[in-house]
């Protein structure tokens, strides 16, 4: 089976690109979504977060207080690296989990901090979603739970357009918000990674 590990930046159209991919009945594999998981209430690695960063971000659910926790680690680059540190192992351990039990012709792993985390080696191709910081600033701030501040902070901390397309196997340029030529170029790698699947 072939595995295409898709990134981009904050607001290059990831989810949308991967909603895509689905539509074609290809397994899609979310790291953001395995984050998630492993840290809702009962998860022993929510405990080590609670330790590591403290019983404060602790709501009276039990849950997570995810806003409070992004905004300490994207103004501290020590805090985000712990946090990394603990929260990286084991999304791969369970991404790789997922991906045994698969049976395709291929996969996509979407790792937002794929080359950040230096994760390339598990992908046999590596796909880009590329899009102007103009673009990714202008649909970022429709959110509305991010200022300008944190935004700002998350650029900084992920990998710049250049050394990500520097990686790319395949590039998505998604600067328009017109999903028919997003689906277009899907459509395109789709055919594209089916026949290299049946080359391997």
């Amino acid at each position: 089976m072939l595995i295409i590990g898709l990134t981009g930046g904050i607001g290059s159209g990831k989810s949308t690109a991967t909603d895509l991919f689905r539509e074609l009945h290809i397994p899609v594999i979310d790291t953001d979504t395995i984050s998630h998981q492993l840290v809702e209430p009962g998860q022993p690695l929510l405990e080590s977060l609670f330790n590591m960063f403290g019983n404060d971000l602790r709501l009276a659910d039990g849950a997570l207080d995810r806003a409070t926790l992004r905004r300490r680690v994207f103004a501290d680059e020590t805090l985000r690296k712990q946090l990394e540190s603990l929260m990286h192992p084991a999304i791969r351990e369970e991404m790789m989990k997922q991906v045994k039990a698969i049976s395709s012709d291929y996969c996509i792993l979407a790792i937002p901090l794929l080359i950040e985390s230096g994760q390339e080696s598990i992908c046999d191709r590596i796909l880009v979603l590329d899009c102007s910081v103009e673009t990714q600033q202008r649909r970022v701030m429709q959110r509305p739970d991010l200022t300008t501040e944190q935004f700002e902070a998350i650029i900084k901390s992920q990998c710049s357009r250049q050394q990500r397309l520097s990686k790319a196997d395949d590039i998505i340029y998604n600067d328009s918000d017109d999903i028919a030529a997003l689906r277009e170029q899907v459509l395109v790698l789709h055919q594209q990674y089916m026949d290299l699947s049946k080359n391997a």
